[in-house]
Order: C-alpha cells, then structure tokens, then sequence
C-alpha cells in the first residue's frame, strides 16, 4: 500500500480510542469507511497503542494486485490525431495550417484573441 493510502487510513481511524486491536480497527472502520476495512485485514493481531503504528504497518504490507475493473483495453475507434503523422518523430508539415482549419478564425485571430485574454489577466492580477 503506498504512503497516501495509508494516510487516507489514518485519517478516517481519527476517532476511535486507543490502544485497540486490529478486530476494533476493523469494527470502527466498517462504522465510517467501509472501503479501508479491508485495507486493515492484513494488519498483525496485535494492539495498536498509536495510529503511526498502523499506518506504518500498512505501508510495509505486500497486498496483492487488484484485477481490472473494466476488463481488457478495447482496440482504437479511427485514426490517431494528426493521422499517419502521429507515429512519425519528425513529419514534415510540422507548423503548416491544416487544411481543415476554420476560415472564419484564422490561427493568427486565435493568437491575437489568446494575448489579449492574458494581457487581460495579467492586468486584473496586477490590480
């Protein structure tokens, strides 16, 4: 289990009164987080005098690797952005203007309109 998980642990352990063992983490956490219940399951039976000692142990314990929620990845639906240039380093339109771009805003419109909305912004911060 990684560092933040355990701390999410902690977090919702706040309450419960110490020392207590592993059954009552158990119990309380059921109480108000269903979901790390389990995450304590694979705790030592022992009595646990301060939260530190949990979260410790729950970072040195080896869980097993959860299986996909959604099952296998589905293939690609069409072409990738950019089309047969996207696999390639280097392609050599690279800066031109696509031949499907917008006539009514051309990228120099959009360029202009992008520099007044930050000048824009920069003005309000400043004030």
């Amino acid at each position: 289990m990684n560092a933040q998980r355990a701390a999410e642990v902690q977090a919702v352990l706040e309450g419960v009164t110490l020392p207590a063992k592993k059954r009552q983490l158990i119990a309380y956490a059921r109480e108000h987080d269903p979901s790390i219940a389990h995450d304590l399951e694979g705790l030592p039976d022992q009595q646990f005098r301060r939260l530190d000692e949990v979260g410790e142990l729950l970072t040195l314990q080896v869980t097993a690797p959860k299986p996909p929620e959604h099952g296998p990845p589905r293939p690609e639906s069409g072409k990738p952005p950019g089309g047969a240039d996207y696999l390639t380093p280097f392609p050599a339109d690279t800066g031109k203007v696509r031949h499907d771009a917008p006539r009514d805003n051309p990228p120099m419109k959009a360029i202009e309109k992008a520099s007044r909305t930050q000048k824009k912004q920069k003005a309000e911060q400043d004030s």
